[in-house]
């Protein structure tokens, strides 16, 4: 992968009982900071229709070094903080990049991947 594909991230957050509003609460002080990142293409909150207990962060990145410098940066300590705060009942959080045609049919033997970054809890 070319570190200068875009790239992007999903981290699935499920709110302990009760907690949902503060959870979604908190999670909103990412978004206008996270959009001001240098790199950052798109950035949002969502809150699934049919679980409220559960939301969603997304990211898209102009790059793997842009997208690792937001995860270096101290916007990252609020999901320690719910974690800490038991705000949060479970946290699931991928990253992804873009492949091509060839690449996702497996056509190349073996994928050039970026350092993976997901927590669980």
């Amino acid at each position: 992968m070319s570190t200068h594909s875009p790239v992007s991230h999903m981290a699935f957050v499920r709110a302990r009982s009760g907690r949902t509003t503060e959870l979604g609460a908190r999670l909103s002080s990412l978004i206008e900071p996270s959009r001001q990142t240098p790199g950052c293409l798109h950035f949002a909150l969502q809150h699934s229709q049919c679980d409220a207990e559960l939301w969603m962060v997304s990211g898209f990145w102009s790059s793997q070094q842009a997208m690792t410098a937001y995860f270096s940066s101290p916007a990252m300590a609020i999901f320690t903080e719910l974690v800490q705060d038991l705000v949060v009942n479970s946290l699931d959080f991928h990253t992804f990049s873009h492949i091509s045609a060839a690449e996702a049919h497996g056509e190349y033997a073996q994928l050039n991947q970026a350092p993976v970054h997901k927590l669980a809890s």
